[in-house]
């Protein structure tokens, strides 16, 4: 089994900063692209940033500038450096990531059980 495990939400006032972080766990063999994605109510889930295993990045155009992805290898964790932040990126924040298991030839999608982010003042 693997498991992903989000912390780091909260509540912040509008400009503010947060950190989350995501550590996987179980019966991993090798970890691809790790990456944030959000939810706002009422809304469709979407791509926040991706960083690969070699430390290539994604971010979506409207977190540019804000945010910075980053990534510890050796301990299968992912984190989200939040600045700025804006009421309207209020969501649930989920963690994702392509793993192999160790048995398994193919890597799989998994999904973290999401933190809520809530700026406002």
């Amino acid at each position: 089994q693997v498991q992903l495990v989000e912390s780091g939400g909260g509540l912040v006032q509008p400009g503010g900063s947060l950190r989350l972080s995501c550590a996987a766990s179980g019966s991993i063999f090798s970890i691809n692209a790790m990456g944030w994605y959000r939810q706002a109510p009422g809304k469709q889930r979407e791509l926040v940033a991706t960083i690969t295993s070699y430390g290539s990045t994604n971010y979506a155009d409207s977190v540019k500038g804000r945010f910075t992805i980053s990534r510890d290898n050796a301990k299968n964790t992912v984190y989200l450096q939040m600045n700025s932040l804006k009421p309207e990126e209020t969501a649930v924040y989920y963690c994702n990531a392509q793993i192999i298991r160790y048995g398994f030839r193919s890597y799989n999608d998994y999904w973290g059980q999401g933190t809520q982010v809530t700026v406002s003042s």
